[in-house]
């Protein structure tokens, strides 16, 4: 049976380097416009379909030797089960994607699902140093792009409700709270109440989620506030 090289499979991980490179630079497009999808969840689904596109380019060059079809007969195409488990995986990953509200979680675990179908593929197709190469990039990317919190993945949706008395100040200091804190305000929806009062609803993005202890304190420096939620 034919075998890649160490020499080809190494370009071929450099090629995954390329694609993942491209699909930061995609991400990074992404987070400037606040979507969910950032940095790190594009890179890994470049990366992973890199990967897919090795195997099925190269993972099944061991079944014809000399023009002879090692295997099966004549005109079988092997890359049609990983073709199958490329489809079939991606309805795995839609199932840990949830939206509440404006927020929108498990969109990187998705991805990383399936890029590890792809990883899964490379060493079933014998590319064991592709495989093990990708798998410690991949685990290298959720790492080092979590702890560093690069683009959207720094931050996280946070919808927060507040009512009270037709009041400034209550607005100014919530305002000048969510300034402090770096948040960016994606939505907001005000409404004047039947008794009055106004009736405030903001989706924001923010590096460290807001308290309810804090808006609790907020709340007992101001008697005008009469209810809020996060």
């Amino acid at each position: 049976m034919t075998s890649l090289t160490v020499t080809i499979e190494l370009e071929c991980f450099l090629r995954i380097l390329m694609a993942s490179l491209c699909g930061c630079m995609i991400g990074y497009e992404r987070t400037r416009r606040l979507k969910e999808a950032g940095v790190r969840t594009h890179c890994v689904v470049a990366c992973g379909a890199a990967l897919m596109m090795v195997v099925s380019k190269y993972g099944f060059s061991d079944i014809i030797q000399n023009g002879v079809y090692l295997y099966g007969s004549d005109g079988v195409d092997a890359s049609r089960i990983a073709a199958q488990v490329v489809t079939g995986v991606g309805f795995l990953g839609a199932g840990v994607i949830f939206r509440t509200g404006t927020s929108v979680k498990g969109l990187t675990t998705a991805a990383g699902i399936w890029a590890t179908s792809a990883v899964g593929l490379a060493f079933g197709a014998g590319l064991y140093l592709i495989g093990w190469l990708t798998t410690i990039f991949i685990v290298a990317i959720q790492f080092l792009m979590h702890r560093l919190n690069i683009g959207a993945d720094a931050y996280t949706s946070q919808d927060i409700s507040l009512q009270f008395h037709d009041c400034p100040q209550v607005r100014e200091q919530l305002f000048a709270m969510l300034e402090e804190r770096g948040a960016l305000i994606s939505g907001c929806s005000t409404k004047r109440l039947d008794n009055g009062d106004m009736s405030y609803h903001l989706c924001i993005h923010i590096r460290r989620p807001i308290q309810a202890v804090e808006l609790q304190a907020m709340m007992d420096s101001y008697p005008q506030i009469t209810a809020f939620s996060v």
